[in-house]
């Protein structure tokens, strides 16, 4: 783990040996202090050396200042390695999350999410500036600190350092507790944070059924575990820090006590004793630099953890041989295919075939959990399966790459997704490319052109956040825009229309119509309605394929699909 954390210095060493130098630099002087106070006391001030007073001032003076900008570059270069390796980590980790299979977003709530990306990594940030730049200090400040008490006299010297291991070994039993209990508020901050992300997200279906006191009880009983966790976090550092420091000043009465003791039998002179007091307040200063440290060595190290965690969260698995799909014509070959998510036991699909001629459109219509929506899932393989097999153009599925194939497959949900941002933006997801001729050449085929540019900002307005501003059927056309945009030879329209009135529904049923030409098209329906023109219509049941055939031939054979299309 302190390999990994450590690997992320490497592109800011040099930013990185110059602070611990300014660190080192700090130390020496911290360190000359005492000497030149022994050397007044002992010689300048009872011979009266005006000269010599006035040189220790002026070059005391001197350091103090080398000192301050010193400590100035520590502060803002030291931040600045930490900040670095913060945005690094952050990238590296969000280049990370956009690879991981859509598993694992259904199993990790969002807040818990940003909670790893964006507190954790505040917390390593602090850790990357200052541990380093402590521990190197602190050792620089005890060897030196040491050395100077020893040629002061050595018998006092060992007297007093005897009692220190008693405050290491207090240090390291207590730090062990007080680990695992900030690692638990770690866990229990992700948890407050998904709370928020899910309460803000769905405020006004909040506001619609008057649930504000259900969603208050739900933060509540979060926010409770929350701070119980870091109330006993709290209680552990308490211990810690209330036993070590106590341990210190107790280290520093015997300081005082022995040190006044030899001064009284003639083994050390006045001037001794102040520079030892001195040099011992400045042994005592990194061990307590370094107790304060260890809650931040505890945060960031916790942090750290949760992060590489997140790292080590196996990815989107694609064949080492994997080729890029291109010149796609669109025929689709399911075979054999049988799948089931990883919570359940059932299987969705059970050795299901189904063959999609190029430029075909094929409906899947039947009640919830035939596994419609999951063959749409599996085909861009949002969800991996491991028996049977999709081909495209002859080719699996599992033997190209992840990017050239959903390049060639476009994708319009029930439920649209718009970002935070502008019009031109969301719809620009489907080819960053884009000009802006093709921009409005995709609107215009979507039919929401003409919308954009009566609004005061036209393409330019902002939606909102998940396009909150525009209604279901403006978010809708702009999805079917981005769709135009990407133009991809394979189309999965999945319940894109059911979430509509009756108006809007056949205003994009045109749209629809209009992007599905010259295309292989899956359309998930329940509107059945919707899909009478489909060139083959899939009834679908639990035990799989119960009908096919076009509307005509389906209503002839007065089946399950003239059932259930009188009932509609």
């Amino acid at each position: 783990m302190l390999k990994k954390f450590i690997s992320y210095y490497a592109p800011y060493k040099k930013l990185f040996f110059m602070d611990l130098l300014a660190a080192f630099l700090v130390a020496l002087i911290d360190l000359v202090y005492p000497l030149i106070t022994r050397n007044i006391i002992n010689d300048v001030v009872p011979n009266k050396n005006i000269r010599m007073l006035i040189i220790f001032s002026l070059v005391l003076f001197f350091i103090f200042s080398v000192k301050a900008g010193l400590n100035y570059f520590m502060q803002y270069y030291g931040h600045v390695v930490g900040v670095r390796m913060q945005g690094d980590m952050r990238r590296k980790v969000f280049t990370h999350l956009q690879k991981l299979p859509n598993k694992y977003f259904s199993d990790n709530k969002t807040g818990s999410i940003m909670s790893r990306i964006v507190n954790d990594l505040m917390e390593v940030s602090e850790l990357a500036h200052h541990g380093p730049e402590d521990l190197f200090v602190s050792l620089v400040m005890l060897v030196g600190s040491f050395s100077f008490l020893v040629v002061i006299n050595v018998k006092l010297t060992i007297i007093i350092f005897s009692f220190v291991p008693f405050i290491v070994i207090f240090a390291i039993l207590k730090r062990k507790k007080m680990s695992k209990a900030f690692r638990e508020t770690r866990i229990k901050t992700g948890d407050v944070n998904a709370v928020i992300e899910n309460s803000i997200s769905g405020i006004r279906v909040t506001k619609s059924f008057v649930n504000e006191k259900s969603e208050l009880n739900k933060f509540e009983k979060t926010n409770v575990l929350f701070k119980k966790a870091r109330e006993e976090a709290y209680k552990k550092m308490g211990e810690f820090f209330s036993g070590t420091y106590f341990l210190v000043d107790i280290l520093e009465l015997l300081v005082l006590i022995a040190s006044a003791y030899f001064t009284f039998m003639g083994h050390i002179t006045v001037g001794d004793f102040v520079a030892y007091v001195l040099y011992v307040k400045m042994f005592i200063q990194p061990i307590r630099k370094l107790i304060n440290f260890t809650e931040q060595l505890q945060n960031g190290m916790s942090g750290f953890q949760r992060f590489d965690e997140l790292l080590n969260t196996e990815i989107e698995k694609e064949s080492k041989n994997a080729k890029i799909l291109e010149n796609v014509s669109g025929n689709i070959e399911i075979q054999n295919l049988s799948f089931k998510y990883e919570e359940s036991n059932d299987y969705v699909l059970k050795n299901f075939n189904l063959s999609i001629e190029a430029g075909k459109t094929i409906a899947l219509v039947g009640p919830s959990g035939g596994g419609k929506t999951t063959i749409c899932s599996l085909i861009p393989r949002f969800y991996d399966f491991s028996e049977g097999d999709i081909k495209i153009d002859g080719t699996s599925i599992k033997d190209v790459t992840l990017e050239s194939l959903r390049q060639n497959i476009g994708v319009v949900s029930q439920e649209v997704f718009l970002f935070t941002g502008t019009i031109k933006d969301n719809i620009i997801i489907g080819n960053p490319d884009a000009s802006d001729e093709e921009i409005i050449g995709a609107c215009k085929k979507a039919s929401i052109h003409d919308f954009i540019i009566g609004l005061s900002d036209g393409y330019d307005t902002f939606v909102g956040e998940r396009g909150l501003k525009l209604s279901g059927g403006q978010k809708q056309r702009i999805s079917i825009a981005r769709v135009f945009l990407k133009n991809p030879k394979i189309m999965i329209l999945d319940e894109a229309t059911s979430a509509l009135d009756n108006v809007t529904e056949r205003e994009i049923q045109e749209s629809l119509e209009e992007l599905s030409k010259g295309r292989t098209n899956i359309v998930v329906a329940h509107r059945l309605s919707t899909i009478k023109n489909a060139d083959e219509i899939i009834l679908m049941g639990k035990e799989g394929i119960i009908e096919r055939g076009t509307h005509e031939e389906l209503i002839n054979i007065d089946g399950e699909y003239k059932k259930l299309y009188d009932k509609v």
